[in-house]
């Protein structure tokens, strides 16, 4: 399933992975291993945050993508089902019937 991860990190945490040159490593690892569609990068709520867009193929992997998040840099974590335009006319075309 297609699936928005939102990740809100910890100001304070983020500066020091930044220092330390650890957030790099944790952004790039996350990457590869969720194999994203799209990854968007911007401060949100005055925080660093992303927003990537990745197939959930088993929820039994959240753990596995959610925690260096969580254990690195103090984040706030969410996942949404999102459709693109193909899985909205989908659908609504299933509406219809």
């Amino acid at each position: 399933m297609r699936t928005l991860m939102k990740i809100e990190m910890d100001t304070a945490k983020a500066n020091d992975a930044i220092r330390n040159g650890t957030l790099q490593k944790t952004v790039e690892s996350a990457l590869e291993a969720l194999q994203p569609e799209a990854a968007y990068f911007t401060a949100q709520n005055g925080c660093r945050t992303a927003f990537i867009v990745f197939d959930m193929t088993d929820s039994s992997h959240m753990p596995k993508f959610s925690e260096p998040f969580f254990m690195e840099l103090g984040a706030k974590v969410s996942y949404t089902p999102v459709m693109d335009r193909d899985d909205l006319r989908k659908g609504l075309s299933a509406l219809a019937r």
